[in-house]
């Protein structure tokens, strides 16, 4: 199997969402809907999956 770089989009969105949910959980931020600990869990999951995709994926 053949990973690449995921493109700049897609690894900006990645970053973000993490860093959303980073400064919910430890610095207490209010950031809309990632106020629950499963909300946060879900988000933190979904960034990776996104690069995950970005990474396997031709053409994202």
């Amino acid at each position: 199997m053949a990973l690449k770089a995921p493109g700049i989009l897609i690894f900006t969105l990645s970053i973000v969402l993490s860093l959303a949910v980073l400064f919910t959980r430890v610095f207490g931020a209010n950031v809309p809907l990632l106020t629950a600990d499963y909300a946060q869990f879900y988000a933190m999951w979904g960034a990776y999956l996104v690069l995950v995709l970005g990474c396997v994926m031709r053409g994202l």
